[in-house]
């Protein structure tokens, strides 16, 4: 992607923190599981009273990776309008964690759409904190093999992260970097922004399709605004 601007090296250090704070917070184990029930226990971490959010995730158990991470997401940010928080049968590229949750570059999308933070492919770029979308595959979207994740450190073998993994649910985990055919760092500059979502539209029909039809790199990288 010559052309495209680097990230700046100063963005989203303090949202990094919370993010970080977040993680250390969240339960241990659990198991995984991708089904529409787990899903649905989503709703019930999350509550809000004088204005301020409780997100226990270990009423989400057990987990999946996607989940995870709002979760994080939601203990990072602290506090906002409850349009935010899951509802049951939240379909993908529906609201926001509809947006989050899908197939695809979802949370990127998000994030870009919002203009809340920042999107790249450098791992020299990358900050602890930073969430990380790793394809297993090459395919994007219907036949998609991938996992969302909190980066946590990389060497130039391997790299480690924070997410709802399987076999065992929330946790760390170290994978060979080269089991990652393609990743997508999502940096949050702008929390606040996330204030502004209910005013995105109901639906995003792109990463509706994500669930069933397949995307080019090039089509994420337009639509994610994708740095180097």
């Amino acid at each position: 992607m010559s052309g495209c601007a680097s990230v700046a090296t100063g963005e989203g250090e303090d949202f990094n923190a919370r993010v970080l704070a977040a993680v250390k917070t969240m339960p241990q184990g659990g198991g995984y599981d991708g089904s529409d029930a787990t899903k649905n226990r989503l709703p019930k971490a999350c509550a809000v009273a004088d204005g301020i959010w409780t997100i226990d995730a270990r009423v989400a158990r057990p987990s999946f990776c996607s989940g995870a991470t709002y979760l994080v997401l939601l203990r990072a940010l602290g506090s906002g309008p409850t349009s935010l928080f899951p509802v049951v049968d939240h379909q993908d590229g529906h609201g926001v964690f509809g947006r989050w949750n899908a197939n695809g570059p979802g949370a990127a999308k998000l994030v870009a759409d919002l203009a809340a933070g920042v999107n790249f492919t450098s791992w020299e770029q990358a900050r602890p904190g930073d969430f990380l979308k790793i394809w297993w595959t090459e395919a994007i979207g219907g036949r998609e093999r991938g996992h969302h994740v909190v980066y946590l450190g990389h060497t130039a073998d391997s790299v480690r992260f924070w997410s709802s993994n399987q076999p065992g649910g929330y946790g760390v985990k170290t994978v060979p970097r080269d089991d990652c055919k393609r990743v997508l760092f999502t940096r949050i500059t702008t929390p606040e922004r996330f204030l502004q979502a209910g005013k995105l539209p109901e639906v995003d029909p792109w990463l509706v399709k994500m669930l069933r039809e397949d995307f080019t790199w090039d089509e994420v990288v337009t639509r994610c605004r994708v740095r180097e």
